[in-house]
């Protein structure tokens, strides 16, 4: 038998870091987000020797131990053990032999939500492996709780809900973790021209989220005006896009974007830097009417709005920095899992 799950990468459109803790308790925060074609994947397949084989594809990394209820968090596939440690404990289930493989579409750090997006896959195998009555809001929970209490990761919610529902949503983060996910009924041509028009555009640099969102939530702590500001502006900005999708005034998302990139680079310092900076201003002297970093910041990959048939001469604009545009659909369905 083999247990297989995938759930999708997301691309944030708005509102990003407003869901994170404790700008979300104090003031609640709200995101829209869209999930495309890039996935998580996890596959758990029993073994006859009694030993726990951990294997992350994408990173060339694997561990071995022997059968054990806990395994030990040392900075080597954490998010693997992680999981695998909290289900044990919650659930349990008999000290048998498997391998847990993975895979992710995109690299960590890249801003779509890959390590969120693989604690939700991983935490799908074992509910698929052990029929674990777990609902949607329970799943995205669990894999919040594992990463931000277990593991200690500073980071937002929306990624975990994201990769859990699927599909384009807007999401509203409170206290007590408290969150509302609502799934919007976006008419398909309009989809299929944000999709045409939307560039996803890797800098072929990555980043540490942490380091960023603890500076984020500092700033909250601290009081400092002008971040907090900014985040306010950006929950307005989530709305501002929730109306534009609904009523299909696309030409209005490149101004949208454009509004959140100038109030997202007030955050936190590390959000931006000199090259992307230079990429996003190359971007829009091409023909972008706006954009904005995806995830925490810092590096990864950056979207940008370009109308009609503008995108390809931002795509030979950008080329000169070394990065590489990448295609995506975006699509309606969240985790998936399955035996064979």
């Amino acid at each position: 038998m083999m247990y297989r799950s995938k759930a999708p990468l997301r691309i944030g459109l708005a509102g990003g870091g407003t869901d994170v803790s404790p700008y979300s308790d104090l003031y609640g925060g709200a995101i829209l987000n869209a999930t495309v074609a890039l996935y998580a994947s996890a596959h758990i397949e029993p073994v006859t020797d009694n030993k726990i084989i951990l294997q992350a594809l994408d990173r060339k990394e694997e561990q071995q131990f022997e059968c054990t209820d806990q395994l030990p968090i040392d900075g080597k596939l954490d998010l693997l053990k992680g999981v695998y440690n909290r289900i044990q404990k919650e659930y349990g289930f008999p000290a048998t032999g498997f391998k847990l493989s993975t895979f992710v579409d995109a690299p960590a750090g890249s801003g779509l939500g890959t390590s969120s997006t693989l604690v939700v896959a991983i935490i799908g195998a074992f509910t698929e492996m052990l029929r674990l009555p777990l609902g949607e809001y329970d799943i995205a929970h669990l894999a919040y709780d594992i990463e931000r209490k277990d593991l200690k990761m500073a980071g937002g919610k929306q990624d975990q809900y994201a990769a859990t529902f699927g599909g384009v949503n807007y999401m509203e983060f409170y206290a007590d973790d408290k969150v509302i996910v609502n799934p919007l009924r976006i008419k398909q041509r309009y989809l299929f021209e944000l999709e045409n028009n939307l560039l996803l555009y890797y800098t072929s640099t990555s980043r540490e989220s942490a380091k960023i969102i603890e500076k984020q939530s500092k700033n909250v702590i601290d009081k400092k005006g002008a971040s907090i500001e900014a985040m306010h502006q950006l929950k307005h900005q989530a709305q501002l896009m929730k109306e534009a999708l609904l009523k299909g005034k696309l030409n209005d998302i490149g101004e949208i974007l454009d509004y959140g990139y100038q109030q997202k680079i007030k955050m936190a310092e590390g959000i931006s830097n000199p090259l992307m900076e230079e990429i996003y201003n190359e971007a829009k002297k091409a023909g972008a009417t706006g954009g904005k970093i995806s995830g925490a910041g810092g590096g990864g990959f950056m979207t940008f709005y370009c109308p009609d048939i503008s995108k390809y001469k931002v795509m030979e604009a950008l080329s000169k920095f070394g990065g590489y545009c990448k295609p995506y659909q975006f699509v309606d369905h969240g985790l998936t899992t399955w035996t064979i």
